[in-house]
């Protein structure tokens, strides 16, 4: 059985919110940039960059990346690796970088998309910004920014579906089942 987490509005309000943190924490001394890990962070990404636009003199750049070189599971059971483009359109070097995902788990995405940015420069600064915590990391990651952490089984299946992907609404979905 699977139960909505959030509904559009709530996406709506809870990236509102974590734009205002960004901002707010934001060094005031080096650009900011935005990348997306493909394939769920990257919607979520443009869409915090236009609301930074909205409180800032300007949005940040956005960039977005692909992981699936980088992980570690690669060769232990992918049934068919899908490839997408790295697209970093700004210099890195010197940059703080916001790190954009639907959803933390094991920390493994985040650990390969760091993988990723350090062979494409050396930002000032990494944090991380997720819609959704949802616990049982496996590595030492935490991510800076959380629109929502929330209590879920291992075995539980978290899927967030963006308007801009195959979705044609917006919404978070929690249940049972492997994810």
């Amino acid at each position: 059985m699977s139960r909505v987490l959030m509904d559009a509005a709530g996406i709506e309000r809870t990236l509102r919110r974590l734009a205002s943190q960004i901002v707010e924490d934001q060094e005031r001394d080096a650009p900011l940039a935005l990348v997306g890990i493909r394939r769920g962070g990257v919607p979520l990404a443009h869409r915090l960059a236009v609301l930074i636009g909205g409180l800032e003199p300007s949005a940040p750049p956005v960039g977005a990346i692909d992981i699936t070189l980088y992980r570690d599971d690669l060769y232990t059971g992918l049934e068919k690796p899908s490839f997408g483009a790295t697209q970093l359109p700004f210099d890195l070097n010197g940059a703080c970088v916001v790190l954009v995902d639907d959803v933390l788990f094991t920390g493994r995405t985040v650990q390969a998309a760091l993988g990723v940015l350090r062979d494409y420069g050396r930002p000032r600064s990494v944090k991380l910004a997720v819609l959704v915590d949802r616990g049982h990391r496996e590595l030492p990651i935490q991510a800076d920014f959380v629109g929502r952490a929330i209590q879920t089984e291992r075995t539980d299946k978290v899927a967030v579906e963006c308007g801009e992907t195959r979705s044609k609404t917006d919404r978070v979905v929690v249940g049972g089942g492997a994810g």
